[in-house]
């Protein structure tokens, strides 16, 4: 299984996944344009994925939704609420390959199943993803709310995952954030802390996971290195760790028998790399 991130953050989130031939994209927050540029770094041709996949109606996840379909030809699965939520606040135009699912579906292509898991994240219809083809899962969790029940649970299935690491709790509490909006990203419908994921973290690496890249950072409120520092503390040094980036592609992380924990992860990840 393969996976890159092509953009994670509050100004945009997309992910590649390819897995036993199937590839799948999460998310349409940035531009097709940009997309399509750095999958081609990667080797990618945008028009062979299979499938549009999207977890919620925020812009940052959905503002992309009618043009990647147009323009490359990809399906879009999304649920009916997120999809009616997206139509009201976004000019997405047409979309002539809709297909819905319930929060809880799991999601067949090939292969290659998709699992759907509702959050309580301020979305009208939220929902996270593990990816599982015939050996591994991934888990695609950011936009999580809170620590809510079976999450814990959940990341013990995991062989690796991409987990938001929203904010650090002192750089919020004293950067420029208006209070209603603080309490908001810090409220049980808003984001993980970067303690929040240290710990969920802790408990999974004595399971079966074996890497995480840390996403959906905050550009006001979190740092790479912050971050980095915070799990690193908890964790200890050696788990391999990264940054997602939050305006480029990341370089191609890999699950499976030829997966090998690269020390450069650490170093690289309070670049952002």
């Amino acid at each position: 299984m393969e996976v890159i991130t092509l953009q994670s953050g509050s100004s945009g989130n997309c992910v590649f996944v390819e897995a036993d031939g199937v590839r799948l994209l999460f998310d349409a927050g940035i531009s097709a344009r940009q997309a399509e540029l750095r999958l081609a770094q990667h080797g990618r041709d945008i028009c062979d994925i299979d499938a549009l996949v999207i977890s919620h109606d925020h812009r940052d996840h959905s503002t992309g939704i009618g043009t990647f379909h147009r323009k490359f030809g990809l399906p879009v699965y999304v649920t009916a609420k997120t999809f009616q939520e997206v139509r009201r606040r976004i000019k997405i135009g047409p979309v002539s390959d809709l297909r819905h699912f319930v929060a809880g579906d799991t999601l067949s292509f090939g292969p290659v199943k998709v699992e759907t898991h509702s959050t309580p994240h301020d979305a009208a219809d939220g929902v996270v993803f593990v990816v599982e083809d015939s050996q591994h899962r991934f888990g695609l969790l950011t936009d999580l709310g809170h620590v809510f029940e079976g999450l814990g649970e959940l990341m013990s299935t995991l062989d690796a995952v991409l987990i938001e690491s929203n904010y650090d709790p002192d750089m919020l509490d004293r950067g420029p954030y208006p209070e209603f909006l603080k309490h908001r990203i810090r409220g049980p419908k808003g984001h993980l802390s970067n303690l929040d994921c240290a710990m969920l973290l802790k408990k999974a690496v004595r399971d079966r996971l074996r890497w995480a890249c840390l996403g959906h950072l905050s550009e006001t409120n979190n740092d790479p290195e912050v971050a980095m520092r915070t799990h690193h503390e908890i964790l200890g040094a050696e788990f391999p760790l990264r940054c997602a980036d939050r305006k480029a592609a990341s370089t191609k992380m890999l699950i499976g028998d030829h997966q090998t924990d690269n020390p450069t992860w650490t170093r690289d990840a309070a670049r952002g790399t």
